[in-house]
């Protein structure tokens, strides 16, 4: 097999995934895994996909992550790695689908508007 890429976004963090044969190192940015995500939680999000087919330890996940903050970061790596498994593999799209982790979350940060304090907040009001 040979490399399969990837790329997955989620607010301002984009991850761009090389997924190759080998033994389930996930390395992002000439980092381990549980170096750049110390939190298990995080951690737990990023192996989503992987732990939901049972290729956790098939693959060896190079990554380049950067933008936003580590809830984004880890959210674009989700569906950066769910896209790259359905590249290898179309019939694992469904499986991944129904548990959410093909879907761009479009949620973006709303702009601040002129004239407001921030994006819906306004400055405050009294009659007199």
């Amino acid at each position: 097999m040979e490399m399969i890429n990837a790329l997955g976004r989620r607010k301002a963090a984009v991850a761009r995934v090389y997924l190759t044969e080998g033994t389930g190192k996930i390395t992002i940015n000439k980092r381990d895994l549980n170096d750049y995500f110390p939190s298990e939680l995080v951690q737990f999000v990023v192996k989503q996909p992987l732990n939901l087919l049972d290729v956790a330890e098939k693959y060896d996940i190079k990554v380049n992550l950067y933008g936003g903050g580590f809830t984004g970061q880890s959210q674009a790596l989700r569906l950066a790695i769910a896209r790259a498994l359905v590249k290898i593999n179309a019939e694992d799209k469904k499986a991944l689908r129904a548990a959410g982790f093909i879907t761009r979350d479009s949620r973006i940060v709303e702009r601040k508007k002129p004239g407001q304090p921030k994006a819906r907040r306004r400055f405050q009001f009294s009659k007199r």
